[in-house]
Order: structure tokens, then sequence, then C-alpha cells
């Protein structure tokens, strides 16, 4: 809880306003599920409400994840500020206009019904893009700019956004692929063939949180920086295999689940080297820090 508090106390206006709209996008999308729950519906389909639980979910956490991020980078404040905003008002927009086609009992993709619907599904399009280029803009500061002291954090924040960026054109893939199905007359082909690119956008999604967080956990170590960057480049390099494997598997339209023996096993393996990453990360962690005590690197790299 300290550390949640030293984020925000430490954090910029724009970060802060990414926070509080993350955490109600979040909340949006808890409130989604207890509702689908309640009801009863069903989590599969265009129209379920399952739609409104994963994007208020998935982009609540994103958005509170390159805030803090990207909060350590050297970037200059009104393009940082830019960006930063450009990204939340576009996950405020996709969050909501999802939501609101899943009330109104409309698919939110692909729907080129009525001129509403229409304008709806080229607003989410749009704001796939806004998210796309702030995200290339970050990325590509992250990669130019010294950013954090620690190499460590360095490398996590760089690996995140790039595996970010294979979420994010995966996702423009997939609207790519599904709006010449739907304009070419088969809506139902429009959400089987995006829909197969699902796994590989929803793992590649969340690189972003999970690597800095791994980075930033070790700074609570007393574990010299040699050794904690190459705790960071095992995670980085099994979160690659771990991308990859399921990326060759949603092109070529093969279930994770249900993948071949030796495959599967690669992504398990892959899988299991990145969680052992992090309980070895927690395990070095100083009983000071469990406690509330500032990291023993420094606190930020401005």
């Amino acid at each position: 809880m300290n550390a949640l508090t030293r984020i925000w106390h430490d954090g910029r206006r724009a970060e802060r306003v990414a926070y509080a709209v993350g955490a109600a996008l979040f909340l949006s999308g808890t409130v989604h599920a207890i509702v689908l729950i309640a009801t009863g519906g069903s989590w599969l389909g265009p129209l379920s409400m399952r739609k409104a639980v994963t994007f208020g979910l998935s982009f609540g956490l994103t958005l509170a994840s390159v805030a803090w991020a990207t909060s350590f980078l050297t970037v200059r404040p009104r393009l940082r500020t830019g960006l930063l905003g450009a990204f939340t008002a576009a996950s405020v927009v996709e969050v909501a206009l999802v939501s609101m086609q899943v009330w109104r009992g409309v698919p939110s993709h692909f729907n080129f019904e009525t001129p509403f619907d229409n304008a709806v599904s080229m607003t989410l399009a749009a704001g796939g893009g806004v998210i796309i280029l702030t995200v290339i803009g970050f990325t590509a500061a992250a990669l130019v700019e010294p950013g954090p002291e620690a190499a460590s954090l360095r490398l996590a924040i760089r690996a995140g956004l790039v595996v970010l960026l294979v979420a994010l054109a995966t996702g423009a893939v997939m609207v790519g692929r599904g709006v010449a199905e739907a304009r070419g007359g088969d809506p139902q082909l429009a959400y089987t063939t995006a829909g197969a690119l699902k796994p590989l956008h929803a793992v590649a999604m969340h690189a972003i949180l999970v690597l800095p967080a791994l980075a930033s956990v070790l700074r609570f170590t007393r574990w010299p920086e040699a050794h904690r960057l190459r705790v960071v480049r095992t995670a980085v390099v099994a979160d690659a295999v771990l991308t990859a494997v399921i990326g060759v598997e949603s092109f070529t339209g093969v279930d994770p689940l249900t993948a071949p023996l030796p495959v599967l096993a690669l992504s398990v393996l892959a899988l299991a080297g990145l969680a052992g990453t992090g309980l070895y990360a927690l395990t070095g962690v100083e009983p000071a820090a469990r406690f509330g005590r500032v990291p023993v690197g420094k606190a930020r790299g401005r």
C-alpha cells in the first residue's frame, strides 16, 4: 500500500489522471463482470457482455501500467503529457463505446448496419490508431533517451513497450481482417477471422506491466545491479518465447490449449520461466522493504 501511495504522490498530473481513469475503467470491467455472472449471460459471441468486461479490465490495467512505466523515461514534459493524454482519452473512448454497444445489444466492431453503428466502428478503429501512435512515441523515447539509471529497469521498460506494440499491431491486423470480411458481406466470418488472433493480442498486451513490475521488485533487494539485469534478461527471453509461440499458433489457426505437445511444452516452459523470475525476485526482497521502506535503488530516473 505504501508503494502505491508513493507512486501516486510522486506522479505528475498527467500520470495521476491516467491512474484515476485506469482505476475507473477497471471498475467498469469489474461491474460488467458482476452483471454478466448475475444475469447468467453468455461469455461467447459479439453480443456478449464479456467484451465490456475484457475491455474495461484490460484497458484499465494497461493505461495504469503505461503511465507508471513511462514515468521513468526522460521525455520532454509537453511531449509526455501529450502522449499520455492521448492514450488516456483513446482508452476512455474505446471502453465507453464498446460498453455502450453491449448495452444496446449490437456488435461494437465490424458493425456497419446503420450510420450510427458505422460511426462507432470507425471511431473504435481510429482510437486504436491513436493508441498505436502514442505507444510508438513512448517506445522511440525509451530506445533513444537515456531512461532510468538502472539497466535492469531500462531493459524491462523497453522490452515491455516493444511487446505492447506487438499486441497493438495484432489488434490492427484483427481490425483490418474483420473489416474486410464484414464489408464483403460476411460479418460472422469477420468475428471468426479476427478472433483467431485474440490469444496473441492478450498475451502480448500486459508485458508492459509484468516486466517493469519485476524490475521494480528487484530494486527492493540487496542484489547487485548486474544480477538484477540477468534476472530481467531471463524474464524478457521467456516472455519473447511465449509471445512468439502464441503468435505462430494464432496466425496458423492453432488453439494454444490443443497445440502439439512439443509446442505446448515450449509455451508452458516459457510461462514457467517468466513466473519463476518473479518468485525468485520476491525471495530476495529485504524484510524492511516489505514493510513499506523505499527500495534499495533510486526511486526514479528522471
